[in-house]
Protein backbone atom coordinates (compact mmCIF):
# COMPACT_ATOMS: atom_id res chain seq x y z
CA UNK A 1 0.00 0.00 0.00
CA UNK A 2 0.89 3.39 -0.93
CA UNK A 3 1.14 5.48 2.76
CA UNK A 4 3.60 8.17 2.36
CA UNK A 5 0.80 10.87 2.12
CA UNK A 6 -0.19 10.17 5.14
CA UNK A 7 2.47 8.70 7.29
CA UNK A 8 5.43 11.65 6.37
CA UNK A 9 3.22 14.08 8.30
CA UNK A 10 2.77 12.23 11.04
CA UNK A 11 6.12 10.61 11.14
CA UNK A 12 7.07 14.60 11.04
CA UNK A 13 5.20 15.50 14.44
CA UNK A 14 6.62 12.40 16.27
CA UNK A 15 10.65 12.76 14.92
CA UNK A 16 11.12 15.92 13.42
CA UNK A 17 11.88 18.21 16.77
CA UNK A 18 13.99 15.07 17.80
CA UNK A 19 16.14 14.97 15.03
CA UNK A 20 16.37 18.39 15.09
CA UNK A 21 17.58 18.58 18.54
CA UNK A 22 20.51 16.23 17.48
CA UNK A 23 22.27 18.78 15.77
CA UNK A 24 21.84 21.48 18.90
CA UNK A 25 25.04 22.21 20.31
CA UNK A 26 25.29 24.11 16.18
CA UNK A 27 21.92 25.72 16.45
CA UNK A 28 19.40 27.51 19.02
CA UNK A 29 16.62 24.67 18.89
CA UNK A 30 13.51 25.78 20.35
CA UNK A 31 10.11 23.67 20.56
CA UNK A 32 6.54 22.40 22.36
CA UNK A 33 3.77 19.99 21.48
CA UNK A 34 0.33 21.02 22.79
CA UNK A 35 -2.17 18.20 22.87
CA UNK A 36 -6.18 18.84 23.74
CA UNK A 37 -9.17 16.64 23.60
CA UNK A 38 -9.24 15.55 20.19
CA UNK A 39 -6.02 17.89 18.88
CA UNK A 40 -2.67 17.76 19.02
CA UNK A 41 0.19 20.30 17.36
CA UNK A 42 3.76 20.33 17.42
CA UNK A 43 6.18 23.33 16.51
CA UNK A 44 9.95 23.35 16.23
CA UNK A 45 12.00 26.22 15.20
CA UNK A 46 15.56 25.85 14.39
CA UNK A 47 18.04 29.33 14.13
CA UNK A 48 21.30 28.67 12.41
CA UNK A 49 24.48 31.07 11.68
CA UNK A 50 27.35 30.44 9.71
CA UNK A 51 29.29 31.74 7.06
CA UNK A 52 28.56 31.31 3.17
CA UNK A 53 30.91 28.87 2.18
CA UNK A 54 30.38 28.47 -1.20
CA UNK A 55 27.67 29.03 -3.82
CA UNK A 56 26.25 27.14 -6.21
CA UNK A 57 24.50 29.39 -9.24
CA UNK A 58 23.00 26.54 -11.16
CA UNK A 59 21.17 25.11 -8.33
CA UNK A 60 20.56 28.05 -6.06
CA UNK A 61 22.59 26.14 -3.68
CA UNK A 62 24.57 27.28 -0.56
CA UNK A 63 26.59 25.59 1.79
CA UNK A 64 26.94 27.22 5.39
CA UNK A 65 29.63 26.82 7.73
CA UNK A 66 28.48 26.42 11.46
CA UNK A 67 31.06 28.15 14.07
CA UNK A 68 32.29 24.31 14.88
CA UNK A 69 32.99 24.20 11.35
CA UNK A 70 30.28 22.03 10.03
CA UNK A 71 28.94 22.50 6.82
CA UNK A 72 24.85 22.58 6.21
CA UNK A 73 23.47 22.72 2.44
CA UNK A 74 20.56 25.41 2.32
CA UNK A 75 18.73 25.31 -1.41
CA UNK A 76 17.98 29.54 -1.92
CA UNK A 77 14.52 28.97 -3.45
CA UNK A 78 12.97 31.03 -6.26
CA UNK A 79 11.13 33.68 -3.78
CA UNK A 80 14.43 34.94 -2.19
CA UNK A 81 15.72 37.79 -5.12
CA UNK A 82 18.87 39.23 -5.30
CA UNK A 83 20.35 35.63 -5.51
CA UNK A 84 23.46 37.15 -6.91
CA UNK A 85 24.54 39.64 -4.65
CA UNK A 86 25.50 36.79 -2.18
CA UNK A 87 29.37 35.79 -1.95
CA UNK A 88 31.33 33.30 0.02
CA UNK A 89 32.14 35.38 3.05
CA UNK A 90 28.76 36.67 3.38
CA UNK A 91 27.46 35.85 7.42
CA UNK A 92 23.85 34.04 7.10
CA UNK A 93 20.79 33.73 9.34
CA UNK A 94 18.83 31.00 8.42
CA UNK A 95 15.54 30.12 10.29
CA UNK A 96 13.47 27.14 9.90
CA UNK A 97 10.02 26.79 11.29
CA UNK A 98 7.80 23.49 10.95
CA UNK A 99 4.39 22.36 12.72
CA UNK A 100 2.25 19.99 12.49
CA UNK A 101 -2.01 20.31 13.19
CA UNK A 102 -3.90 16.75 13.66
CA UNK A 103 -7.19 16.99 14.33
CA UNK A 104 -10.17 14.71 14.75
CA UNK A 105 -13.43 15.31 13.02
CA UNK A 106 -15.95 13.74 14.68
CA UNK A 107 -18.22 12.24 12.19
CA UNK A 108 -16.06 14.03 9.59
CA UNK A 109 -18.06 15.04 6.56
CA UNK A 110 -14.77 16.48 4.69
CA UNK A 111 -13.64 15.19 1.26
CA UNK A 112 -11.25 13.08 1.96
CA UNK A 113 -7.72 13.79 0.11
CA UNK A 114 -4.27 15.76 -0.08
CA UNK A 115 -3.89 19.84 -0.32
CA UNK A 116 -1.05 22.07 -1.20
CA UNK A 117 -0.32 25.72 -0.65
CA UNK A 118 2.23 28.09 -1.09
CA UNK A 119 2.97 31.76 -0.07
CA UNK A 120 5.92 33.89 -0.79
CA UNK A 121 7.18 36.72 1.35
CA UNK A 122 9.93 38.62 -1.04
CA UNK A 123 13.23 41.29 -0.14
CA UNK A 124 12.51 44.39 -1.99
CA UNK A 125 14.55 45.18 -5.37
CA UNK A 126 17.80 46.13 -4.14
CA UNK A 127 17.72 44.92 -0.73
CA UNK A 128 19.73 42.10 0.65
CA UNK A 129 18.62 38.83 -0.33
CA UNK A 130 15.80 37.60 2.18
CA UNK A 131 13.10 35.78 1.94
CA UNK A 132 10.32 33.51 3.64
CA UNK A 133 8.63 30.61 1.69
CA UNK A 134 5.83 28.75 3.38
CA UNK A 135 4.31 25.78 2.11
CA UNK A 136 1.42 24.26 3.83
CA UNK A 137 0.47 20.03 3.39
CA UNK A 138 -2.88 19.56 4.19
CA UNK A 139 -4.54 15.44 4.42
CA UNK A 140 -7.89 14.51 5.32
CA UNK A 141 -8.47 10.88 6.23
CA UNK A 142 -11.26 8.48 7.03
CA UNK A 143 -11.53 6.33 10.13
CA UNK A 144 -12.47 3.23 9.14
CA UNK A 145 -11.16 1.31 12.14
CA UNK A 146 -10.51 1.23 15.80
CA UNK A 147 -8.54 -1.31 17.93
CA UNK A 148 -8.12 0.17 21.43
CA UNK A 149 -6.44 -2.99 22.28
CA UNK A 150 -3.65 -2.30 20.49
CA UNK A 151 -3.83 1.39 20.80
CA UNK A 152 -4.36 1.55 17.00
CA UNK A 153 -6.48 3.64 14.77
CA UNK A 154 -6.97 2.86 10.70
CA UNK A 155 -7.48 5.55 8.36
CA UNK A 156 -8.14 5.11 4.45
CA UNK A 157 -6.71 8.11 2.27
CA UNK A 158 -8.43 8.99 -1.43
CA UNK A 159 -6.80 6.55 -2.93
CA UNK A 160 -8.33 3.47 -0.96
CA UNK A 161 -5.23 3.22 0.97
CA UNK A 162 -5.17 1.92 4.76
CA UNK A 163 -2.32 3.03 7.73
CA UNK A 164 -2.26 2.04 10.93
CA UNK A 165 -1.73 4.75 13.22
CA UNK A 166 -0.45 4.52 16.60
CA UNK A 167 -2.83 6.43 19.59
CA UNK A 168 -0.60 5.76 22.88
CA UNK A 169 -2.78 8.23 24.50
CA UNK A 170 -5.84 6.30 25.67
CA UNK A 171 -8.23 9.66 26.86
CA UNK A 172 -7.70 10.27 22.79
CA UNK A 173 -7.95 6.88 21.44
CA UNK A 174 -11.63 7.27 23.51
CA UNK A 175 -12.80 10.27 21.33
CA UNK A 176 -11.95 8.41 17.90
CA UNK A 177 -14.63 5.89 16.02
CA UNK A 178 -15.33 4.25 13.11
CA UNK A 179 -16.97 7.36 10.56
CA UNK A 180 -14.96 9.86 11.96
CA UNK A 181 -12.40 11.57 10.07
CA UNK A 182 -8.42 12.89 10.56
CA UNK A 183 -7.37 15.96 8.85
CA UNK A 184 -3.21 16.77 9.45
CA UNK A 185 -2.27 19.94 8.88
CA UNK A 186 1.75 20.18 7.92
CA UNK A 187 3.37 23.87 7.28
CA UNK A 188 6.80 24.26 6.71
CA UNK A 189 8.60 27.81 6.74
CA UNK A 190 12.02 28.60 5.37
CA UNK A 191 13.90 32.01 5.86
CA UNK A 192 16.78 33.04 4.64
CA UNK A 193 18.57 36.66 5.78
CA UNK A 194 22.14 37.75 4.78
CA UNK A 195 24.47 40.00 6.70
CA UNK A 196 27.36 41.80 4.95
CA UNK A 197 30.74 40.08 5.63
CA UNK A 198 32.73 40.81 8.72
CA UNK A 199 29.36 42.45 10.47
CA UNK A 200 28.65 41.70 14.06
CA UNK A 201 26.41 38.74 14.85
CA UNK A 202 22.85 40.35 15.69
CA UNK A 203 21.59 39.34 19.49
Amino acid sequence: MRTTPIVAIIVAAALAPVAIAQDKKNMDVSGAVATAPGQAKAVALVTANGTIDSIDAATRTIKIKLPSGALREVEVGQEVRNFDQLKVGDKVKAKYVESLTIELKKDGKQVVGRTESTSLDRAQPGAKPGGVAKHEVTVVADVVNVDAKKHLVQVKNEHGETVDLNVKDPEQLKLVKKGDQVQATYTVALAVAVEPAGAPAKK
